[in-house]
């Protein structure tokens, strides 16, 4: 059997280890498709290094652009590429334009579609991320799911004889890469100078906290009055917003620094006060680590670890202050994403459907 996995963002290349490495363990061929929508090295090959899956077979060189630049720009590309390699099955992840793109060129050509992490809502329509996860799930031939509550978003809306519930392949690599870093320094905290748990990890990306002047303005004034450290690992686009805007990313307790490799930004978290965050992987990857974390958005699809304490949801700076600064939440046996098998679990689901 032949699968092309297309990804294209940071949070993708994490899931797409452990499913490299269980493809490879089952002899399936695995094709690996980067559609270059991360351009920048800190955010796409230290990833592919780091995590051991090697250079993508294709890559893309998309680039950024708007939404719909950017995604035609990849359907363009993706149609020659799948017409070129025939994978029995197109493996997609997540919710970014990658996703999309690669969803709907491969279903226009009658190439069977995977969707890695489906049935996540935020039931927030103004978010492009939830317009991919959406389409990509009622396009798709076959829905992976990460949680019970992924699957039970999917029965609703008619989809439950296309769902299977893996688990989340994230808590397979957080895992893998938390063991192997045991007892190691973080490379962070020697380069700045910070003491274990009297600093906080921040990320910030989303286009609803960063398009806008006035919101960026308000996100980093809230996250440099904290009342420790806060190390902001800034994306490219980010900084350049910033820029633009007018907005100081390094002021009262906040220091700008570039993304780190992902051993290095796990090593990190589990040696901080906390994590603000507005991406939906850090939020998860908090709570399996037992990180406090306070997420800025107003609604989140892991909505597992507001229930069980370890995450709240904060939009003003008091908000903000509030969250980082909470007591830490009660410890949880809770295992709402799997038990770290859950790649093993998607390559054997492919192949018994592939029968």
């Amino acid at each position: 059997m032949k699968i092309a996995s297309v990804v294209g963002a940071r949070p993708q290349f994490v899931k797409l280890a452990p499913i490299h490495k269980a493809a490879l363990a089952a002899g399936v061929e695995h094709i690996i498709v980067h559609t270059g929508q991360h351009y920048d090295p800190m955010l796409s090959d230290v990833f592919f290094d780091g995590l051991g899956i090697g250079a993508p077979a294709v890559h893309l060189g998309v680039g950024s652009g708007s939404h719909g630049v950017q995604t035609g720009a990849m359907l363009a590309a993706l149609d020659a590429v799948f017409d070129e390699h025939r994978p029995d099955w197109v493996l997609v992840y997540g919710d970014t334009n990658s996703t999309i793109a690669a969803a709907l060129s491969a279903v226009k050509m009658q190439i069977p579609v995977a969707h890695l992490e489906a049935g996540l809502r935020s039931f927030n329509r103004r978010m492009p991320e939830e317009h991919n996860r959406v389409m990509t799930d009622h396009a798709a031939d076959l829905l992976l799911a990460p949680t019970q509550v992924a699957v039970d978003h999917l029965a609703s809306e008619g989809l439950a004889e296309r769902t299977v519930l893996v688990g989340d392949v994230m808590t397979d690599v957080l895992f893998e890469v938390r063991d192997e870093i045991a007892g190691k320094p973080s490379a962070l905290m020697e380069e700045l100078g910070l003491k274990a748990r009297e600093f906080y990890v921040a990320t910030i990306h989303r286009a609803e906290n960063t398009d806008e002047p006035i919101r960026l303005a308000e996100v980093a004034e809230g996250l440099a009055g904290l009342d420790k450290p806060v190390v902001l690992l800034a994306h490219p686009r980010v900084v350049a917003k910033a820029a633009a805007h007018g907005v100081q990313l390094t002021q009262g307790s906040l220091v700008s620094h570039a993304p780190l490799a992902y051993a290095e930004l796990i090593a990190a978290a589990l040696q901080s006060a906390g994590i603000v965050t507005d991406s939906g992987g850090l939020q998860k990857e908090a709570f399996l680590m037992g990180i406090p974390c306070t997420t800025v958005r107003a609604e989140t699809e892991w909505v597992e670890t507001v229930d069980l304490g370890w995450n709240v949801l904060a939009n003003t700076a008091e908000e903000i202050a509030a969250g980082a600064s909470r007591p830490r939440p009660e410890p949880t046996v809770a295992a709402p994403y799997g038990d770290g098998h859950a790649a093993e679990r998607v390559i054997e689901t492919l192949l018994n459907v592939a029968k």
